[in-house]
């Protein structure tokens, strides 16, 4: 295992040193930077900002300053002062004790089996019909049979030891190099020979309308540079490789999302961009330059065109997948370590001697991902748009609501751990815990309360798929699933109480064999 050489800032339990005797160190500096790059560059989203026109750029270029390159500092901080598994769980509670770190990692781990069984699946589905059948849908058969091997094999791939799983992370970043390199070229030949869109300067004006719709969004997709640290102890050199990758892999994750939401407008027009949909009829237009034909704004691709078209779905397909498996790994990891630390039942916090991973974390997590799938599918009637929308917003609530533990922890360590070595600074520590917050909070706020402050649920702020006198029923359907979250925490920190109180001396703590 990789148990510190010195005794860490916070209580030990028994079950913490057996467990951690089963981990692998397989987590290499590039594979921590393929890891954030799966991690950040979520292609599922790309067409939800796009439908926000030119201004969607603009309000990525800003976020990308004031968000997500302080979460960058944060977090290196963070990753290289406390790099224990568990990550995010562990500065929590560290922070602010282990019944608020149990119920921010219930919170941080339930949103990526819902997100993995009820978006990321869906849209795979979605481009294997369009590109490998003609259709935007599939039989409710061939659905439920492609989307369970896709969740399933997103969880054996997580089960999988570092060694051997890490490849998934691997070929899904190369797969969004390729994907969003070759549809920027593309784009660029499918303008000169048929022009484009395009946009007046004008259209890149941030409005307060587009900030409310897409600061959720936005901020779903640039978390995660804590991600790598809930496999802490798996690192071979987190104080080394966290930085490393967090630079690279943010300078990346701008060029991934900025250059592609471009492309979409200049093929597509504004109205015509779905969150489902958008980046998959995209790319068929720009593809009709290699083959094929554009008829009343529906794309036919043939030759050379199918071909690519075809192979585009299949590196789409493993971005998706990548995104997933990422995203499992390392939340079941956080929920196996407060399993084992006493905030979550004891049974959750196993590690396999044969993999090192958290598998009993790993089955629930398909579960979990496997009923949201069935449930939401039946609910919505098989409708993949209302669908992918719905789970989407369910996703992106749950996860910014973790952040609202996350960051404030960063200020808080820095005050009641002021010793421990901190190999990289974060400058203005409070200020930047405050700031991400803040907005953390107002995107939270208006994720439940779309255009508060302006004009609640109102045309410019509502959901497409409500009325406007729904916004009560809406207000209820979100906060009913946080509310049972919450109670999931409270109730895991109970059942944790006697792995919790059996705690390990000072001398088995140093005694732990270091891998």
């Amino acid at each position: 295992m990789s148990a510190p050489h010195m005794l860490v800032p916070y209580d030990v339990t028994e079950a913490e040193l057996l467990e951690k005797a089963k981990l692998q160190k397989n987590f290499g500096r590039y594979d921590i930077l393929f890891f954030l790059i799966c991690t950040l560059v979520g292609v599922d989203t790309i067409g939800a900002v796009a439908s926000y026109g030119a201004e969607a750029f603009t309000w990525l270029m800003l976020l990308s300053l004031v968000f997500f390159l302080p979460s960058a500092m944060l977090f290196a901080e963070l990753g290289t002062a406390f790099p224990e598994e568990g990550g995010p769980y562990i500065w929590v509670r560290m922070a602010f004790g282990r019944l608020p770190g149990a119920i921010n990692n219930v919170l941080y781990w339930i949103t990526n089996p819902v997100w993995l069984g009820g978006t990321l699946a869906v849209l795979a589905a979605t481009v294997f019909a369009t590109f490998f059948t003609g259709s935007s849908e599939l039989s409710s058969f061939a659905f439920y049979a492609f989307t369970l091997i896709f969740v399933w094999v997103g969880v054996l791939s997580a089960i999988l030891s570092f060694h051997v799983g890490k490849w998934i992370p691997t070929v899904g970043a190369w797969s969004r190099f390729l994907l969003l390199g070759f549809f920027t070229i593309s784009v660029i030949v499918y303008g000169i020979e048929n022009g484009a869109h395009g946009f007046a300067f004008a259209d890149f004006n941030p409005t307060y309308i587009g900030f409310v719709g897409l600061v959720p969004i936005l901020l779903f997709n640039l978390v995660g540079f804590e991600l790598p640290n809930t496999a802490g102890d798996e690192m071979k050199n987190p104080q080394r490789d966290v930085p490393f990758a967090i630079v690279r892999s943010g300078i990346l994750a701008v060029i991934l999302y900025g250059v592609p939401i471009l492309g979409i407008l200049l093929v597509l027009p504004t109205d015509q961009v779905t969150n489902l949909g958008g980046f998959i009829d995209a790319l068929k237009s720009v593809f009709t330059v290699y083959g094929g034909s554009i008829t009343d704004g529906v794309p036919t691709l043939t030759g050379a065109g199918e071909a690519l078209g075809l192979i585009a779905a299949v590196l789409f397909i493993l971005a998706l997948l990548s995104s997933g498996v990422a995203w499992i790994m390392g939340s079941d990891r956080a929920l196996a370590v407060s399993g084992f630390d006493g905030a979550a039942p004891r049974y959750l916090g196993a590690i396999s001697a044969k993999f090192g991973t958290p598998v009993r974390v790993n089955i629930l997590s398909g579960l979990v991902s496997t009923a949201v799938l069935i449930g939401a599918h039946e609910i919505t009637g098989g409708d993949s748009e209302k669908l992918f929308g719905t789970v989407l917003g369910l996703a992106i609530s749950t996860t910014l609501l973790s952040y609202i533990g996350i960051f404030p922890a960063l200020a808080v360590l820095r005050r009641k751990l002021p010793n421990v070595a901190r190999p990289y600074r974060a400058p203005w520590a409070t200020f930047l815990s405050i700031l991400l917050t803040v907005l953390i909070l107002f995107a939270t706020i208006q994720l439940f309360l779309p255009g508060i402050g302006s004009d609640w649920f109102g045309d410019d702020f509502r959901p497409g798929a409500w009325a406007a006198d729904e916004k009560w029923t809406f207000l209820l359907v979100e906060l009913v699933p946080l509310v049972i979250f919450v109670i999931v925490g409270v109730v895991f920190w109970a059942l944790g109480k006697s792995t919790r109180e059996d705690l390990a001396t000072e001398e088995e703590i140093l005694a732990a064999p270091i891998a």
